[in-house]
């Protein structure tokens, strides 16, 4: 079997096949980092533009690349929501399309979904395991128990690490996304010069809060930016260590009260956009190995939004044939523990 993921929900326009023996045969990722860099983050309407412009030749390297037609396909996949509406809706309305007229099964796939199943695809994880959704607008634990079904143990009180990320370094003067940029700088820098403030470290539950970091972040910024050529390596450790620390006290909070739950898991996943930073892999990888657990995180490329992930999700709900409806609504919110076992419709 092959399905055809097709992904537009944020800034990425992708198409990916991949077969149900988990070979991706292809995955074609054109990123509109370019146009939204002027602005510091993503703008909606240059989004979705140019997911129109772009999403049938994407589709067609995407066939190329594979060397298939869609005569050989057995399913289309789109990211359904949550996300950029505009967006969203391109991506749902050309699966739709390409559904009806080639008499294909349509498959609506949640976004977070599509990241929370990546692993199963790249490292055959089993159900159930523990869940770390980390990008620009997720921050959450749950428990992954079956497809379609998801426990909520705890997120983001108000922004997400990515946002973050991508603000502090909008405030330090690079481009969008500044996630890689700080990553980067922080390995030339000394993470104990700049103290910042650790939100929730030390409560119970596995929330999280990044709006008074941010603030803070903010504040440093503005006091010292300039007084030292080693000033931006080194605040950027400061801040990228302190998000560990808060990463590896929340996350041991989260594998306790999972365990308690699902005593069986074996493995903690880290998907979404965040989860390419090396150094917060390596922290949180310290954190399972207290609880015997192991970490899985897919490669790099599969991390960031992309067409495989789509697919991957589509193939694992049309193999237990949990198709959509034709009269699919696109979403720009769906959170994953809405989800069921059944039809999405």
């Amino acid at each position: 079997m092959i399905v055809l993921g097709i992904e537009t929900s944020c800034d990425e326009t992708a198409a990916a096949l991949v077969t149900h023996e988990k070979r991706i045969l292809s995955n074609i990722v054109s990123s509109q980092d370019r146009e939204h860099q002027p602005f510091g983050g993503v703008v909606p309407e240059i989004a979705a533009r140019a997911h129109l412009v772009l999403i049938e030749e994407i589709i067609q390297k995407a066939l190329r690349e594979a060397d298939i037609s869609l005569n050989q396909i057995d399913g289309i996949a789109a990211a359904g929501g949550p996300g950029l509406i505009g967006g969203v809706i391109v991506g749902v309305m050309i699966a739709k399309g390409l559904a009806m007229a080639k008499n294909l099964p349509f498959i609506p796939v949640n976004h977070l979904e599509a990241h929370a199943l990546t692993a199963r695809l790249t490292n055959e994880v089993p159900f159930p395991y523990l869940l770390l959704l980390v990008s620009g607008g997720h921050c959450q634990f749950l428990i992954v128990e079956d497809l379609g079904i998801y426990t909520y143990l705890g997120g983001t009180l108000d922004d997400a690490i990515g946002e973050c990320l991508d603000k502090t370094a909008r405030l330090l003067g690079y481009g969008y996304p500044g996630g890689p940029k700080i990553e980067r700088l922080a390995l030339e820098g000394n993470p104990e010069v700049f103290p910042l403030p650790h939100p929730l470290k030390g409560k119970e539950g596995c929330s999280f809060s990044f709006s008074g970091l941010k603030t803070a972040a903010r504040k440093v910024i503005l006091e010292n930016k300039g007084t030292s050529e080693h000033f931006d390596a080194n605040f950027c450790a400061s801040l990228q260590k302190t998000i560990g620390d808060i990463l590896e006290d929340r996350c041991r909070n989260a594998l306790k009260i999972a365990l308690e739950k699902k005593p069986e898991i074996s493995k903690l996943v880290i998907a979404g956009g965040v989860a390419a930073n090396k150094y917060f892999r390596t922290r949180l990888e310290n954190c399972a190995a207290e609880k015997a657990i192991g970490l899985v995180t897919p490669p790099v490329n599969l991390c960031t939004d992309n067409g495989a992930m789509i697919a991957w999700a589509g193939m694992e709900r049309l193999q237990k044939g949990l198709t959509g409806s034709l009269n699919f609504a696109p979403r720009p919110r769906w959170p994953l523990e809405e989800l069921k076992k059944k039809e999405t419709k």
